[in-house]
């Protein structure tokens, strides 16, 4: 392998998190840059050998031209304890060039890690790639960053958010700073409310040791989609680059806080009972493998939060995510207020605009009222639509190109990461002084029938 070749060194690379998100994005990354050279360095505890690991990744590679994508990789594997500097060192000895280390382990084990480890292990411009949750609660969060910090600086981590790495999720940057209509409109004036929906088909899957103790708030408002909003309200930033794109949205996060400061009016949630999806019969989440029904984990929540700036002062941000859902919502959702006067003789719908950004399939649709078509004068909701594409790159290919490149703009910064649970503790705290009931919805759902409707 050439010198020109990115080192990625996984740690966890027999896991999970290696074989079903890292690697196949790393084979799509692979196909869509057939000039970029890999030398992947797996490690890990148990006794595999470099043969183990390459049948792995070729059945990772599930693409026509995985073979010759594959012909761009060297692959080694060490088995290795990498919390123990001795191990490390061992490891990481020699390295040079553009190297990326990229923690597939759990947050524990990542913080170990980084206690073993010394700045003079580490080769010159080294990235660490660092999965969430980042720490456990915004003192976890801020202890994990110190640990970082005394490593390498600020823009040599990247702490991953896939989120941050949809295509869509940025086409909003685009759909609003390069759009006069869009862009003057921007803020509580006009815009009355916005929705971020993030609703799944899927139950648990078999991740109850990880999803039973975090609950639908913090594997997904807490992390992704406060990310999401963060985009959404951002200021427009000089460029499009990593200093000023993460200083414009970490600066909403810190805006940010529980809406009328009632962490108990402002918050739902529930979790699914049996039932049936695609013909699929579910089990009610308390009969799942490895679930403790006593800790009362929520697989779906919602959450109205406010960015208190002189932009969005007064409009309520609300975000919903859950599991076990039919026909589940995955989008963005301004509604726009409306006209203060409509002419009288018209007659019919004059609710406000509203613009919606599909998270799957990727698209772009604005809801008008306009002259019906057999009355003039009867006002009738129009749908105006644009197909985004799905992206050259799957979401986590899109974050691990930008890991090998050195380039942090699409991770998510310290600060930030500690904002995020600083916003989402009040919340925490009312559920567990049950301040909050656990509703229950059937699986196939829409969730609970009391719940507004946020599409």
């Amino acid at each position: 392998m050439d010198a020109a070749a990115t080192t990625l060194v996984v740690f966890g690379a027999t896991g999970d998190l290696a074989s079903r998100l890292l690697l196949p994005a790393l084979g799509d990354l692979m196909v869509a840059e057939p000039d970029r050279r890999v030398r992947l360095i797996g490690a890990g505890m148990e006794d595999w050998t470099a043969d183990r690991l390459t049948k792995v990744v070729r059945a990772s590679f599930q693409t026509a031209d995985a073979d010759a994508a594959l012909e761009r990789v060297e692959i080694e594997y060490h088995q290795a304890d990498i919390t123990k500097a001795a191990d490390l060192k061992k490891l990481l000895k020699g390295l040079s060039g553009q190297v990326a280390l990229y923690f597939a382990v759990p947050p524990a084990i990542a913080a170990r890690a980084c206690d073993a480890m010394t700045p003079e292990m580490l080769p010159d411009g080294v990235m660490l790639a660092l999965e969430k949750p980042f720490g456990i609660d915004e003192t976890g969060a801020r202890e994990l960053n110190a640990r970082v910090a005394a490593l390498v600086p600020e823009t040599q981590v990247f702490r991953v958010d896939h989120f941050l790495g949809k295509s869509t999720t940025l086409n909003v940057l685009g759909a609003r700073f390069a759009n006069r209509i869009l862009e003057p409109l921007w803020s509580v004036e006009n815009v009355e409310s916005v929705s971020i929906v993030y609703d799944e088909k899927l139950g648990l899957e078999g991740r109850a040791g990880y999803y039973d103790g975090a609950g639908a708030l913090v594997d997904m408002i807490q992390s992704h989609l406060l990310q999401v909003l963060a985009v959404v309200a951002m200021e427009q930033p000089t460029t499009i680059g990593e200093a000023d794109f993460r200083e414009a949205t970490s600066a909403v996060l810190r805006a940010t806080r529980v809406w009328d400061d009632d962490p108990a009016e402002c918050s739902r949630r529930a979790r699914y009972t049996s039932g049936s999806i695609d013909g699929d019969e579910k089990p009610s989440y308390v009969d799942e493998p490895g679930v403790d029904p006593a800790r009362g984990t929520e697989t779906l929540a919602t959450a109205t939060f406010e960015v208190r700036n002189a932009r969005w002062s007064g409009v309520p941000f609300t975000l919903r995510s859950g599991k076990a859902l039919g026909d589940p919502a995955r989008e963005i959702v301004v509604r726009f207020r409306a006209v203060r006067h409509v002419p009288e003789g018209l007659r019919g719908s004059s609710d406000g605009a509203v613009l919606r950004f599909s998270l799957g399939p990727d698209q772009m649709s604005l809801d008008l009222n306009l002259n019906g078509a057999n009355d003039p004068l009867v006002l009738e909701r129009a749908t105006l639509s644009a197909d985004l594409g799905p992206g050259q790159l799957m979401a986590y290919a899109e974050v691990l190109s930008g890991i090998l490149d050195a380039d942090p703009m699409l991770s998510v910064r310290g600060d930030a990461a500690e904002h995020c649970w600083r916003i989402v503790q009040p919340i925490l705290d009312a559920w567990k002084n049950n301040e909050v009931p656990l509703e229950h919805y059937q699986a196939g759902s829409h969730g609970p029938a009391a719940w507004p409707f946020l599409g």
